[in-house]
Protein backbone atom coordinates (compact mmCIF):
# COMPACT_ATOMS: atom_id res chain seq x y z
CA UNK A 1 0.00 0.00 0.00
CA UNK A 2 1.37 3.58 -0.73
CA UNK A 3 0.92 6.18 0.78
CA UNK A 4 0.04 10.42 -0.61
CA UNK A 5 1.63 12.80 1.21
CA UNK A 6 0.06 16.63 0.00
CA UNK A 7 2.48 19.32 0.42
CA UNK A 8 0.53 22.78 0.43
CA UNK A 9 1.33 25.65 -1.14
CA UNK A 10 2.50 27.87 2.36
CA UNK A 11 5.21 24.26 2.51
CA UNK A 12 6.53 24.18 -0.61
CA UNK A 13 7.15 27.93 -0.50
CA UNK A 14 8.82 28.46 2.85
CA UNK A 15 11.11 25.07 1.55
CA UNK A 16 12.16 27.05 -1.55
CA UNK A 17 12.65 30.65 0.71
CA UNK A 18 15.15 28.08 3.03
CA UNK A 19 16.99 26.78 -0.23
CA UNK A 20 17.60 30.13 -1.09
CA UNK A 21 18.68 31.26 2.14
CA UNK A 22 21.26 28.53 2.38
CA UNK A 23 22.76 29.96 -0.15
CA UNK A 24 26.41 31.65 0.78
CA UNK A 25 25.85 30.87 4.44
CA UNK A 26 29.48 29.14 5.39
CA UNK A 27 30.03 30.01 8.47
CA UNK A 28 33.29 28.91 10.47
CA UNK A 29 32.14 29.45 14.23
CA UNK A 30 30.67 25.83 15.25
CA UNK A 31 27.94 27.01 17.51
CA UNK A 32 26.81 29.28 14.97
CA UNK A 33 26.70 26.76 12.49
CA UNK A 34 24.71 24.55 15.28
CA UNK A 35 22.56 27.50 15.52
CA UNK A 36 21.36 28.26 12.24
CA UNK A 37 20.95 23.82 11.31
CA UNK A 38 18.87 23.95 14.51
CA UNK A 39 16.97 26.62 12.74
CA UNK A 40 16.98 25.15 9.54
CA UNK A 41 15.35 21.91 11.16
CA UNK A 42 12.57 24.09 12.87
CA UNK A 43 11.81 25.38 9.13
CA UNK A 44 11.59 22.51 7.50
CA UNK A 45 8.98 21.67 10.17
CA UNK A 46 6.89 24.50 9.64
CA UNK A 47 4.69 26.54 6.34
CA UNK A 48 4.00 29.90 6.01
CA UNK A 49 1.22 31.29 7.69
CA UNK A 50 -2.12 31.03 6.67
CA UNK A 51 -5.43 32.66 7.57
CA UNK A 52 -6.54 29.42 9.60
CA UNK A 53 -4.33 30.33 11.94
CA UNK A 54 -5.37 32.79 14.72
CA UNK A 55 -2.27 34.95 14.89
CA UNK A 56 -2.77 35.82 11.04
CA UNK A 57 -6.36 35.57 10.65
CA UNK A 58 -5.88 39.08 9.63
CA UNK A 59 -3.02 39.17 8.02
CA UNK A 60 -3.27 37.34 4.06
CA UNK A 61 0.27 36.22 2.87
CA UNK A 62 -1.16 35.03 -0.26
CA UNK A 63 0.60 37.97 -1.90
CA UNK A 64 3.87 37.15 -0.69
CA UNK A 65 3.18 33.82 -2.25
CA UNK A 66 2.97 34.65 -5.63
CA UNK A 67 6.99 36.31 -6.18
CA UNK A 68 9.69 33.90 -6.09
CA UNK A 69 12.58 35.40 -4.62
CA UNK A 70 16.16 34.50 -4.78
CA UNK A 71 19.00 35.15 -2.62
CA UNK A 72 22.00 37.93 -3.25
CA UNK A 73 25.47 36.66 -3.18
CA UNK A 74 27.08 38.20 -0.54
CA UNK A 75 30.32 38.18 -2.91
CA UNK A 76 28.28 40.01 -5.35
CA UNK A 77 27.47 42.79 -4.33
CA UNK A 78 29.16 45.95 -4.52
CA UNK A 79 30.82 48.14 -1.82
CA UNK A 80 27.84 50.17 -2.44
CA UNK A 81 30.03 53.49 -2.49
CA UNK A 82 27.76 54.91 -5.15
CA UNK A 83 24.71 54.78 -3.22
CA UNK A 84 23.24 58.29 -2.54
CA UNK A 85 22.01 57.63 1.08
CA UNK A 86 21.49 61.26 2.10
CA UNK A 87 17.49 60.62 1.72
CA UNK A 88 18.30 58.07 5.10
CA UNK A 89 21.20 59.49 7.16
CA UNK A 90 20.71 61.91 9.82
CA UNK A 91 23.15 65.15 11.40
CA UNK A 92 22.91 63.20 14.72
CA UNK A 93 24.27 60.31 13.58
CA UNK A 94 26.85 61.71 11.15
CA UNK A 95 29.98 59.71 12.92
CA UNK A 96 27.53 56.91 14.41
CA UNK A 97 25.89 54.99 11.77
CA UNK A 98 26.34 51.40 10.43
CA UNK A 99 25.17 50.87 7.09
CA UNK A 100 24.30 47.01 5.64
CA UNK A 101 23.45 46.66 2.02
CA UNK A 102 21.05 43.96 1.00
CA UNK A 103 22.20 42.63 4.74
CA UNK A 104 25.22 42.78 3.60
CA UNK A 105 27.66 44.86 5.68
CA UNK A 106 29.25 47.92 4.04
CA UNK A 107 31.97 49.56 5.86
CA UNK A 108 32.86 52.10 2.73
CA UNK A 109 29.45 53.72 4.31
CA UNK A 110 29.77 53.53 7.49
CA UNK A 111 31.21 55.50 10.23
CA UNK A 112 31.44 55.09 13.91
CA UNK A 113 34.68 57.11 14.53
CA UNK A 114 32.34 59.68 16.73
CA UNK A 115 31.04 56.98 19.71
CA UNK A 116 33.35 56.96 23.47
CA UNK A 117 35.15 54.38 24.65
CA UNK A 118 33.20 50.95 26.08
CA UNK A 119 31.02 51.06 22.91
CA UNK A 120 31.46 48.84 20.08
CA UNK A 121 29.54 49.19 16.85
CA UNK A 122 30.36 47.38 13.53
CA UNK A 123 29.25 43.76 12.31
CA UNK A 124 30.30 40.08 13.03
CA UNK A 125 33.18 39.26 11.68
CA UNK A 126 34.55 42.88 13.21
CA UNK A 127 33.54 41.77 16.93
CA UNK A 128 36.88 41.95 19.29
CA UNK A 129 37.63 39.05 21.16
CA UNK A 130 36.18 40.00 24.68
CA UNK A 131 32.90 40.07 23.11
CA UNK A 132 33.23 37.20 20.81
CA UNK A 133 33.40 34.72 23.90
CA UNK A 134 30.20 35.96 25.12
CA UNK A 135 28.20 36.63 22.06
CA UNK A 136 26.76 32.74 22.19
CA UNK A 137 24.91 33.79 25.59
CA UNK A 138 22.88 36.83 23.63
CA UNK A 139 22.67 35.69 19.68
CA UNK A 140 19.44 33.78 18.70
CA UNK A 141 19.15 33.26 22.56
CA UNK A 142 15.96 35.30 22.42
CA UNK A 143 12.66 33.98 23.33
CA UNK A 144 10.15 33.04 20.50
CA UNK A 145 13.20 31.76 18.05
CA UNK A 146 11.42 29.32 16.91
CA UNK A 147 8.58 31.29 15.03
CA UNK A 148 9.13 30.71 11.20
CA UNK A 149 9.98 33.64 9.98
CA UNK A 150 12.86 34.38 12.87
CA UNK A 151 13.77 30.81 12.02
CA UNK A 152 14.19 31.34 8.39
CA UNK A 153 16.26 34.47 9.52
CA UNK A 154 18.53 32.52 11.30
CA UNK A 155 18.79 29.10 9.25
CA UNK A 156 20.20 31.98 6.54
CA UNK A 157 22.64 34.20 8.98
CA UNK A 158 25.51 35.45 7.40
CA UNK A 159 25.91 38.77 9.16
CA UNK A 160 24.98 40.67 12.46
CA UNK A 161 24.49 44.21 13.06
CA UNK A 162 25.86 44.23 16.21
CA UNK A 163 26.10 47.31 19.07
CA UNK A 164 27.66 46.55 22.19
CA UNK A 165 27.65 48.69 25.54
CA UNK A 166 29.91 48.11 28.31
CA UNK A 167 28.75 48.48 31.87
CA UNK A 168 28.14 51.66 33.37
CA UNK A 169 28.55 53.50 29.80
CA UNK A 170 26.57 56.15 28.73
CA UNK A 171 26.57 56.93 24.83
CA UNK A 172 24.89 60.52 24.47
CA UNK A 173 24.87 60.61 20.77
CA UNK A 174 22.06 58.46 18.55
CA UNK A 175 23.44 54.92 16.91
CA UNK A 176 21.86 54.27 13.91
CA UNK A 177 21.71 51.29 11.68
CA UNK A 178 20.90 51.76 7.88
CA UNK A 179 19.67 48.77 6.53
CA UNK A 180 19.31 49.33 2.68
CA UNK A 181 18.16 46.82 -0.10
CA UNK A 182 18.60 47.85 -3.61
CA UNK A 183 15.70 46.98 -6.21
CA UNK A 184 16.98 44.49 -9.38
CA UNK A 185 15.34 42.93 -12.14
CA UNK A 186 14.87 40.06 -10.18
CA UNK A 187 13.16 39.91 -6.43
CA UNK A 188 15.18 39.38 -4.02
CA UNK A 189 15.24 38.39 -0.08
CA UNK A 190 16.92 40.23 2.10
CA UNK A 191 17.54 39.27 5.41
CA UNK A 192 18.86 41.54 8.19
CA UNK A 193 20.11 40.81 11.61
CA UNK A 194 20.48 42.98 14.42
CA UNK A 195 22.22 42.01 18.26
CA UNK A 196 22.04 45.31 20.90
CA UNK A 197 23.73 44.25 24.28
CA UNK A 198 23.42 47.46 26.57
CA UNK A 199 24.94 46.09 30.19
CA UNK A 200 24.41 47.00 33.74
CA UNK A 201 23.87 50.94 33.77
CA UNK A 202 24.74 51.60 30.53
CA UNK A 203 22.64 54.58 28.50
CA UNK A 204 21.88 54.92 24.88
CA UNK A 205 19.90 55.74 21.73
CA UNK A 206 18.99 53.67 18.83
CA UNK A 207 18.23 54.31 15.52
CA UNK A 208 16.93 51.73 13.22
CA UNK A 209 16.01 52.46 9.59
CA UNK A 210 14.61 50.51 6.76
CA UNK A 211 14.60 51.53 3.20
CA UNK A 212 15.60 51.06 -0.66
CA UNK A 213 17.79 52.75 -2.91
CA UNK A 214 15.02 54.32 -5.76
CA UNK A 215 15.15 57.68 -6.96
CA UNK A 216 12.32 59.52 -5.64
CA UNK A 217 9.35 59.14 -3.00
CA UNK A 218 9.04 55.25 -2.09
CA UNK A 219 5.32 55.48 -2.40
CA UNK A 220 5.13 55.18 -6.26
CA UNK A 221 5.28 51.38 -7.37
CA UNK A 222 7.96 50.38 -9.38
CA UNK A 223 7.17 47.02 -10.09
CA UNK A 224 10.53 45.93 -8.31
CA UNK A 225 9.16 43.72 -5.34
CA UNK A 226 11.69 42.94 -2.75
CA UNK A 227 10.91 40.92 1.04
CA UNK A 228 13.05 42.27 3.94
CA UNK A 229 12.47 39.47 6.58
CA UNK A 230 14.47 40.88 9.59
CA UNK A 231 15.36 40.17 13.46
CA UNK A 232 16.82 42.72 16.14
CA UNK A 233 17.60 41.11 19.44
CA UNK A 234 17.98 43.57 22.38
CA UNK A 235 19.12 43.19 25.67
CA UNK A 236 19.03 45.76 28.44
CA UNK A 237 20.88 44.50 31.49
CA UNK A 238 20.34 45.72 35.27
CA UNK A 239 19.50 49.25 35.56
CA UNK A 240 20.48 50.12 31.92
CA UNK A 241 18.54 51.83 29.29
CA UNK A 242 17.78 51.74 25.68
CA UNK A 243 15.38 54.20 23.88
CA UNK A 244 14.95 52.67 20.50
CA UNK A 245 13.21 54.39 17.08
CA UNK A 246 12.51 51.93 14.41
CA UNK A 247 11.68 53.29 11.24
CA UNK A 248 9.53 51.17 8.75
CA UNK A 249 9.95 52.61 4.91
CA UNK A 250 10.01 50.19 2.72
CA UNK A 251 8.83 51.00 -1.22
CA UNK A 252 5.27 50.63 -2.27
CA UNK A 253 6.15 47.08 -3.92
CA UNK A 254 7.87 45.46 -1.14
CA UNK A 255 7.17 43.21 1.56
CA UNK A 256 8.64 43.83 4.99
CA UNK A 257 8.36 41.61 8.02
CA UNK A 258 10.21 42.10 11.01
CA UNK A 259 10.51 41.04 14.68
CA UNK A 260 12.27 43.17 17.50
CA UNK A 261 12.70 40.95 21.07
CA UNK A 262 14.20 42.96 24.21
CA UNK A 263 14.64 41.26 27.46
CA UNK A 264 14.69 43.58 30.22
CA UNK A 265 16.57 42.83 33.37
CA UNK A 266 15.82 44.22 36.83
CA UNK A 267 15.07 47.76 37.45
CA UNK A 268 15.72 48.35 33.40
CA UNK A 269 14.29 50.81 31.31
CA UNK A 270 13.00 50.40 27.51
CA UNK A 271 11.34 52.88 25.27
CA UNK A 272 10.50 52.07 21.87
CA UNK A 273 9.06 53.64 18.86
CA UNK A 274 8.06 52.32 16.10
CA UNK A 275 6.80 54.04 12.89
CA UNK A 276 5.31 51.98 9.91
CA UNK A 277 4.47 53.80 6.66
CA UNK A 278 6.07 51.78 3.93
CA UNK A 279 5.37 48.26 2.34
CA UNK A 280 2.50 46.63 0.19
CA UNK A 281 2.28 44.04 3.08
CA UNK A 282 3.73 44.52 6.24
CA UNK A 283 4.42 43.18 9.99
CA UNK A 284 5.83 44.25 12.78
CA UNK A 285 6.41 41.43 15.48
CA UNK A 286 7.36 43.33 19.31
CA UNK A 287 7.83 41.10 22.09
CA UNK A 288 9.39 42.48 25.82
CA UNK A 289 10.06 39.66 28.44
CA UNK A 290 10.60 40.60 31.72
CA UNK A 291 13.37 38.77 33.41
CA UNK A 292 13.83 40.81 36.50
CA UNK A 293 11.31 43.11 39.03
CA UNK A 294 11.00 46.66 38.68
CA UNK A 295 11.34 47.16 34.65
CA UNK A 296 9.58 50.39 32.78
CA UNK A 297 8.60 49.90 29.46
CA UNK A 298 7.07 52.20 27.11
CA UNK A 299 5.93 51.75 23.41
CA UNK A 300 4.79 53.97 20.91
CA UNK A 301 3.62 53.21 17.55
CA UNK A 302 2.49 55.00 14.36
CA UNK A 303 0.65 53.37 11.36
CA UNK A 304 -0.07 55.27 8.46
CA UNK A 305 -1.21 53.60 5.60
CA UNK A 306 -3.10 54.26 1.66
CA UNK A 307 -3.97 53.01 -0.87
CA UNK A 308 -4.00 48.90 -0.84
CA UNK A 309 -1.37 48.84 1.75
CA UNK A 310 -1.72 46.13 4.65
CA UNK A 311 0.24 46.59 7.95
CA UNK A 312 0.16 44.51 11.02
CA UNK A 313 1.46 45.31 14.19
CA UNK A 314 1.43 42.73 16.83
CA UNK A 315 2.77 43.09 20.46
CA UNK A 316 3.42 41.17 23.51
CA UNK A 317 4.83 42.31 26.99
CA UNK A 318 5.31 39.46 28.99
CA UNK A 319 5.66 40.69 33.21
CA UNK A 320 7.02 37.84 35.24
CA UNK A 321 8.27 39.60 38.31
CA UNK A 322 6.43 42.57 40.39
CA UNK A 323 6.59 46.32 40.53
CA UNK A 324 6.68 46.52 36.61
CA UNK A 325 5.27 48.90 34.78
CA UNK A 326 4.06 48.89 31.09
CA UNK A 327 2.88 51.83 29.10
CA UNK A 328 1.91 51.31 25.46
CA UNK A 329 0.16 53.38 22.86
CA UNK A 330 -0.55 52.56 19.19
CA UNK A 331 -2.19 55.15 16.66
CA UNK A 332 -3.34 54.10 12.98
CA UNK A 333 -4.14 56.27 10.32
CA UNK A 334 -5.81 54.24 7.27
CA UNK A 335 -6.98 55.85 3.86
CA UNK A 336 -7.98 54.22 0.53
CA UNK A 337 -8.51 50.97 0.58
CA UNK A 338 -5.54 50.32 3.17
CA UNK A 339 -5.95 47.38 5.93
CA UNK A 340 -4.25 48.17 9.46
CA UNK A 341 -4.13 45.13 12.26
CA UNK A 342 -2.95 46.33 15.95
CA UNK A 343 -3.26 43.12 18.33
CA UNK A 344 -1.57 43.63 21.87
CA UNK A 345 -1.17 41.10 24.75
CA UNK A 346 0.25 42.09 27.91
CA UNK A 347 0.45 39.15 30.20
CA UNK A 348 0.35 39.69 33.88
CA UNK A 349 0.72 36.31 36.13
CA UNK A 350 0.23 36.02 39.36
CA UNK A 351 3.86 36.69 40.73
CA UNK A 352 3.88 39.70 39.17
CA UNK A 353 2.26 41.50 41.51
CA UNK A 354 1.87 45.09 41.65
CA UNK A 355 2.44 45.84 38.23
CA UNK A 356 0.81 48.87 36.30
CA UNK A 357 0.08 48.49 32.87
CA UNK A 358 -1.79 50.53 30.26
CA UNK A 359 -2.48 50.02 26.67
CA UNK A 360 -4.33 52.04 23.95
CA UNK A 361 -4.97 51.72 20.12
CA UNK A 362 -6.15 54.75 18.63
CA UNK A 363 -7.17 54.81 14.97
CA UNK A 364 -8.55 57.07 12.20
CA UNK A 365 -10.46 56.19 9.15
CA UNK A 366 -10.03 58.71 6.39
CA UNK A 367 -12.09 57.09 4.13
CA UNK A 368 -15.08 54.58 3.94
CA UNK A 369 -12.92 52.00 2.10
CA UNK A 370 -10.30 51.69 5.05
CA UNK A 371 -10.23 49.40 7.22
CA UNK A 372 -8.86 48.45 10.53
CA UNK A 373 -9.18 45.20 12.76
CA UNK A 374 -8.17 46.03 16.64
CA UNK A 375 -7.38 43.11 19.52
CA UNK A 376 -5.79 44.39 22.65
CA UNK A 377 -5.70 42.05 25.27
CA UNK A 378 -4.70 41.44 29.01
CA UNK A 379 -4.35 38.15 30.75
CA UNK A 380 -4.35 39.29 34.08
CA UNK A 381 -3.95 36.34 37.10
CA UNK A 382 -1.99 38.66 39.56
CA UNK A 383 -4.04 40.03 42.49
CA UNK A 384 -2.40 43.89 43.27
CA UNK A 385 -2.67 45.33 40.20
CA UNK A 386 -3.32 48.20 38.35
CA UNK A 387 -4.24 47.58 34.37
CA UNK A 388 -6.14 48.53 32.03
CA UNK A 389 -6.59 48.84 27.84
CA UNK A 390 -8.70 50.12 25.32
CA UNK A 391 -9.54 50.88 21.58
CA UNK A 392 -10.98 53.70 19.43
CA UNK A 393 -11.95 53.75 15.89
CA UNK A 394 -12.99 57.52 14.29
CA UNK A 395 -13.43 59.51 11.15
CA UNK A 396 -12.63 63.03 11.37
CA UNK A 397 -15.59 64.81 13.13
CA UNK A 398 -17.46 67.49 10.71
CA UNK A 399 -18.07 69.69 13.40
CA UNK A 400 -14.20 69.85 14.28
CA UNK A 401 -13.21 70.26 10.50
CA UNK A 402 -16.77 72.91 10.35
CA UNK A 403 -15.06 74.88 13.43
CA UNK A 404 -11.54 75.08 11.61
CA UNK A 405 -13.30 76.53 8.45
CA UNK A 406 -15.17 79.11 10.62
CA UNK A 407 -11.61 80.66 11.84
CA UNK A 408 -10.59 80.81 7.95
CA UNK A 409 -8.99 77.50 7.10
CA UNK A 410 -10.41 75.58 4.26
CA UNK A 411 -11.56 72.32 4.34
CA UNK A 412 -8.09 71.02 3.26
CA UNK A 413 -6.28 72.58 5.90
CA UNK A 414 -8.65 72.14 8.19
CA UNK A 415 -8.38 67.95 7.52
CA UNK A 416 -4.53 67.82 7.81
CA UNK A 417 -4.21 70.00 10.59
CA UNK A 418 -6.43 67.55 12.69
CA UNK A 419 -4.63 64.45 10.84
CA UNK A 420 -1.01 66.40 12.09
CA UNK A 421 -2.56 66.56 15.56
CA UNK A 422 -3.34 63.00 16.05
CA UNK A 423 0.10 61.67 14.82
CA UNK A 424 2.18 64.62 16.71
CA UNK A 425 2.02 62.68 19.74
CA UNK A 426 3.45 59.87 18.60
CA UNK A 427 6.58 62.15 16.98
CA UNK A 428 7.01 64.38 19.61
CA UNK A 429 8.15 60.92 21.49
CA UNK A 430 10.95 60.53 19.42
CA UNK A 431 14.39 61.96 20.25
CA UNK A 432 16.17 62.76 17.63
CA UNK A 433 15.12 65.79 16.62
CA UNK A 434 15.88 65.60 12.61
CA UNK A 435 13.96 62.11 12.45
CA UNK A 436 10.90 63.75 13.91
CA UNK A 437 11.38 66.43 11.51
CA UNK A 438 11.46 64.31 8.49
CA UNK A 439 9.01 62.16 9.54
CA UNK A 440 6.48 64.60 10.29
CA UNK A 441 7.04 66.31 6.85
CA UNK A 442 6.37 63.15 5.37
CA UNK A 443 3.19 62.23 7.55
CA UNK A 444 1.91 65.95 6.02
CA UNK A 445 2.73 64.96 2.72
CA UNK A 446 0.91 62.34 2.86
CA UNK A 447 -2.65 64.10 3.42
CA UNK A 448 -2.65 65.98 0.47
Amino acid sequence: MSIQVSVTPEVSYLGTLLEQCRQGTVIEVDWLEELRHSAEAIVQELAIPSKRQEEWRFTDLSSLLQVQFQAVDPQSISSGSQLDLSPFTLPETAQSCLVFINGVYAPQLSTVTGLPAGVFVGNLAALPPEYTSRLQDYLGRQQGASEVFTALNTAGLTDVAVVWVAKDTIVEQPIQLLFVCTTQAAPIICQPRCLVVAEAGSQLQLVEHYGADIEGCPDIPINKPYFTNQVTEIWVEENAAVTHTRNQRETADSFHIGKTAIAQARNSRYTGTGITLGAQLSRHNWEIWQTGEGTQTTLNGLTMISGTQLADTHSVITLNHPHGTSNQLHKCIVDGSAHAVFNGKVFVPHQAQFTNASQLNRNLLLSSKARVDTKPQLEITADQVKCSHGATVSQLEADEIFYLQSRGLNEVNARNLLIDAFVTEILDSIPVASLSKRLASCTSCRTY
